[in-house]
């Protein structure tokens, strides 16, 4: 392996800033070219159903069939699926399952109503959306973790159809994925990917019925088709390459920190990991140890390029500093690995998820913590927040007026709308209460 250098940047150095900004700015995010090509493929999908679908599943997924109806995989493989795995991999899955489902069920909302001093009745209800289509990765690799985030969060508040879908070519190679939707009791399981399969579920084709809102993490060509068919369905959001932002200080174990900067990095090319710390020896044993294990890994090539070009590690003097970078980055994920993690918990106002000690890597929220592990990349996590069950609801407002409180509050409702010039507005008022 080429001795490559990581990037380690200074608090305390002239120019910081401009060097903290290029790090956690650094364009990996779809081109003007992409946007391009999944226009074209959106469009065709669109205008063309079923033929222009199959004719993306055999150019992207490598998939050949001869209707699109057998791209469906029936349940009963899925179960087949799920009853040969072996003992400990169903052992995983269904703990993995039970604690994303326990974790997700105390998220269902709450509806309310009152009566307010007028005696007008004022409500809020929630109910499921009707449909929802998850997006599973199945190129570089198999994701059965995030067929259980995607579909148990909605199956949780009560979607009738829950669409799965992913490119997988291979249904021996992918079982566990298989088992996974059995587990997670999607009742559709479509073998597609990419920006093509994203069009099916918002458009609909001759033999897809399209859904109501697509989520879950894809590539940038699935980034920028869930982007582009926003409006005419819902989307959780725009994910990007996953990232690990890593807080220590002295008390951290060099390794652990080495193997879970690694564990985000071997995702993705395009990954980004990166540790703040206070140590300057943990700067130099962290800097070793990832050396070490980038020749040990199995996905070596890929964790290596993520490191290289977008990981670093920063040394800060003290832990307000860190505190400021966490909120500028707004990390994915966070860990926080440090004598007192629980009394600067409350200062991180930006993060996707925190993970807190050092037993607490990553890697478990990965899999099987409970909270949900798709999450806002890209500093998005400013604004947003991780998949969940809220995310599967549409909320409508109940009002209730009778004659007396229109009466009441009736003139005020006519001084605004003659304001802004809608007089019909305001004569649906008068009409109807004593002047």
């Amino acid at each position: 392996m080429s001795k490559l250098k990581t990037r380690f940047i200074k608090y305390s150095d002239s120019g910081f800033e401009k060097k903290f900004n290029i790090l956690i700015n650094d364009e990996k995010k779809s081109n003007n070219k992409i946007n391009i090509k999944v226009t074209k493929i959106l469009n065709k999908i669109r205008e063309n159903g079923d033929n222009e679908l199959n004719y993306y599943v055999r150019k992207f997924d490598k998939i050949n069939v001869e209707n699109i109806k057998e791209l469906f995989i029936p349940k009963d493989i899925l179960k087949k699926a799920y009853d040969g795995l072996k003992k400990e991999q169903k052992n995983a899955l269904n703990i993995a399952a039970d604690r994303i489902k326990k974790f997700h069920i105390r998220q269902i909302p709450k509806n309310f109503n009152y009566k307010d001093k007028f005696r007008i009745d004022l409500g809020l209800t929630h109910s499921p959306i009707n449909s929802a289509g998850f997006y599973v990765p199945g190129g570089k690799a198999i994701y059965p973790s995030s067929v259980l985030m995607n579909a148990i969060p909605a199956l949780v508040a009560g979607v009738e159809k829950r669409k799965l879908i992913s490119p997988i070519s291979d249904l021996n190679k992918s079982s566990i994925v298989l088992a996974a939707a059995h587990v997670a009791k999607v009742t559709e399981f479509i073998r597609m990917g990419g920006a093509h399969a994203v069009a099916a579920l918002a458009y609909g084709t001759e033999t897809i019925l399209p859904v109501d809102k697509i989520v879950g993490p894809g590539n940038a060509f699935v980034a920028e088709a869930k982007r582009q068919v926003f409006g005419k369905v819902g989307i959780d959001s725009i994910a990007g390459p996953s990232e690990v932002l890593i807080v220590c200080d002295e008390t951290a174990n060099p390794e652990h920190i080495a193997i879970d900067l690694l564990s985000q990095a071997e995702h993705d090319e395009l990954a980004q990991s990166i540790l703040i710390t206070t140590s300057q020896d943990i700067v130099s044993k962290v800097t070793l140890a990832i050396d070490r294990f980038l020749t040990e890994i199995s996905r070596s090539k890929i964790a290596s390029s993520s490191w290289y070009d977008f990981g670093a590690i920063i040394l800060v003097e003290n832990l307000n500093q860190a505190i400021e970078l966490i909120n500028i980055k707004a990390p994915e994920h966070l860990q926080l690995i440090l004598k007192n993690a629980q009394k600067i918990i409350s200062k991180v106002k930006n993060a996707g998820a925190i993970f807190v000690g050092p037993y607490t890597p990553e890697a478990v929220g990965d899999y099987l913590a409970g909270p949900n592990h798709v999450l806002p990349t890209n500093g998005t996590a400013k604004f947003s927040s991780g998949l969940g069950v809220i995310d599967f609801y549409k909320r409508t407002t109940i009002v209730n007026f009778n004659k007396n409180s229109l009466n009441k509050l009736g003139k005020h409702v006519i001084t605004l709308a003659e304001a802004e010039g809608l007089d019909a507005h305001a004569k649906s008022i008068s009409m109807r209460i004593n002047r």
